[in-house]
């Protein structure tokens, strides 16, 4: 009885629940079929709950999980479909459509070589799968953009491995490695915009991301935001303390801000040297930082035209606007520096660059008188024919006058030869024509502010330096020269 009893409990016990198995099977089934509709009408949210409602009922069934796998792939959630597709094939190895979506969920991350021996086995179980040797040729591709992405990363080629990320994420748009390569590149490349695109597009959906962290502040580093950088690369620190390239960023950021504004300090003070130290210090931080270094470049233009070493200062404004032609600072700086050297057709191209960028009425005005004084200095310079500055009075024009025509004049050069007395005559002539207009008022405004002499009716072609020479020394037989020796010459007034 006891026996007979002990049985009786065990089929009390075994009974029910292999019916409850069935009637599970039977739910699971039906809540299945309900996940492949919605699958179908493509409401993914629904098929995965009714997937897993299946998965809940007989945990046991390998194409539960495949079908919830495929569901996840399709809502973009690809790690949870990864487990899933993994789980499919572990309870089940023949299963093809399992290994298949392993592979795929493996390349969507980014894990090419796991993806393949997914797709290997695949191919193991149906040789002829077309789906797998597509998917296997895929993801071999996307080995071979990686190695040479990472060869042209170390060879600073970073627009191919853009070009080799962006075909990558054809097959791998889940893979945040690839993104951030990429992201890291465009910074690199001074496309920021795109770069800080891509890295809080990571961080919206993993805030701790320290990568993404490091190109964020890489991006506004570059920009010349140095403060709120640093603050970015502490950041990505604190979530990996071991992350090279933050600390090293972290560490030029905190270097450059420093000497810079070390610099700035010693120029405010008037120390000239001291800030040109401090800048070229500056320049020699990190020379991947171009908008920053511009920057820099254009102080120390400043500080060399302070100094009055005006061809270093250009120089230098060159060397800015290379890594930064939008630079306006610089260009006014160089378009001074043009004028100041009397270099107009050079300060002209500057100040049009400027004027075309910003329609000021301050650029404007610089532009205009640029022209003013490339046109004036296409004339003959009167005052450097005399020896005089633009300032002189009357009395040291004339002055100037008397000793120039004194030396020019063709009487004195008629023992020379027929060439140096045509230069003489020539220079002579100049002479007149200086002293015409430098000592005529009204001509002489005209000609300061760049007007045409002809305007006034006055053909410098026209005129008689003799008679000018003449009128100057008290006219006719004023002086004759006398040759009192080979070489000397003296005049004699009448």
């Amino acid at each position: 009885m006891a026996a007979a009893a002990e049985c009786d409990v065990v089929m009390a016990a075994t009974e029910p629940e292999l019916l409850d198995d069935e009637e599970a099977k039977r739910e699971a089934e039906t809540f299945k079929e309900q996940g492949n509709a919605y699958y179908a009408k493509k409401d993914y949210n629904e098929a995965y709950n009714y997937y897993t409602k299946a998965i809940d009922m007989c945990p046991k069934n390998a194409s539960y999980y495949g079908n919830r796998a495929a569901t996840l792939m399709m809502l973009g959630r690809f790690r949870e479909a990864l487990g899933d597709a993994q789980q499919s094939v572990r309870l089940d190895d023949s299963f093809v459509r399992g290994h298949l979506r392993e592979g795929k969920c493996h390349l969507s991350l980014g894990n090419a070589m796991a993806a393949c021996r997914s797709f290997q086995r695949a191919l193991e179980l149906d040789h002829k799968n077309a789906q797998a040797q597509q998917e296997f040729k895929n993801a071999n591709a996307v080995m071979e953009y990686e190695k040479i992405a990472e060869a042209d990363f170390e060879k600073r080629d970073f627009r191919k491995v853009v070009f080799c990320m962006d075909r990558a994420l054809e097959f791998a748009p889940a893979c945040h490695r690839f993104k951030i390569l990429k992201a890291e590149c465009l910074a690199m490349l001074g496309r920021y915009p795109e770069a800080q695109s891509v890295a809080s597009d990571i961080l919206r959906m993993d805030s701790t991301n320290a990568d993404a962290l490091y190109v964020r502040g890489l991006c506004l580093y570059y920009e010349d935001c140095i403060e709120k950088a640093v603050q970015f690369f502490i950041q990505a620190l604190r979530m990996a303390p071991d992350h090279e390239k933050a600390c090293i960023a972290c560490r030029n950021a905190k270097a450059l801000k420093a000497k810079k504004e070390d610099g700035n300090k010693a120029f405010k003070e008037g120390n000239y040297k001291l800030a040109y130290e401090l800048y070229t210090e500056a320049l020699g931080i990190d020379p991947n930082n171009i908008k920053t270094n511009a920057k820099l470049y254009c102080n120390r233009g400043t500080v060399n035209s302070k100094l009055r070493k005006l061809d270093d200062a250009i120089e230098d404004c060159t060397n800015a606007v290379k890594l930064d032609d939008t630079y306006i600072k610089a260009y006014l700086r160089r378009a001074q520096c043009y004028m100041d050297t009397e270099q107009y057709e050079e300060a002209v191209r500057d100040y049009e660059k400027v004027y075309q960028t910003e329609k000021t009425k301050e650029h404007k005005q610089l532009l205009k008188n640029a022209q003013l004084e490339l046109k004036k200095s296409k004339r003959k310079d009167y005052y450097k024919i005399l020896g005089v500055d633009k300032n002189a009075s009357e009395d040291e024009i004339k002055k100037a006058y008397r000793k120039r025509a004194l030396m020019h004049h063709p009487d004195r050069h008629s023992g020379a030869s027929a060439e140096v007395q045509k230069e003489e005559e020539k220079k002579f002539k100049e002479v007149g024509e200086a002293f015409t207009i430098l000592s005529d008022p009204k001509k002489k405004t005209r000609y300061d502010s760049g007007q045409d002499l002809d305007e006034e009716g006055m053909n410098m072609g026209d005129f008689d330096a003799n008679n000018i020479f003449k009128a100057f020394f008290g006219g006719p037989g004023g002086f004759s020269f006398e040759a009192s020796g080979p070489g000397n010459f003296f005049f004699q007034f009448g």
